[in-house]
């Protein structure tokens, strides 16, 4: 079978294109590009104030041994796990209800395409 006559690339090609996958796209990136943009800003300034501030990071928090640097990179697996946790909802409630009528689409053309 020649690759211009397979079913299925033809109907992904034609999926990718359709208004709908474009608007599942952009739902996607409304979520992941703030997300990711927040996060790597937290990243980038945990990274420059241990660089250049390091007395602010060795500062003791109270009359303990824990430091402000200790917080903040703590701060830095909260974040990433209050992050994943999230994206979790937020697919679970929205994106992966968008995506469900697309995926059973192109399981009836591989279900099709393969018979």
């Amino acid at each position: 079978m020649a690759e211009h006559d397979d079913p299925i690339a033809e109907r992904s090609v034609a999926m990718q294109a359709s208004p709908e996958f474009q608007h599942l796209r952009r739902t996607f990136m409304r979520f992941i590009v703030p997300a990711a943009a927040i996060f790597l800003a937290w990243y980038l300034a945990y990274v420059l104030i241990a660089g250049f501030a390091p007395d602010f990071f060795a500062t003791r928090v109270g009359d303990s041994y824990i430091n402000i640097g200790l917080l903040f990179g703590l701060g830095q697996f909260v974040t990433t796990f209050a992050i994943t946790m999230l994206y979790s909802r937020w697919a679970n409630r929205v994106y992966d209800r968008q995506a469900e009528p697309l995926r059973h689409e192109m399981e009836q053309v591989v279900k099709v395409g393969s018979a």
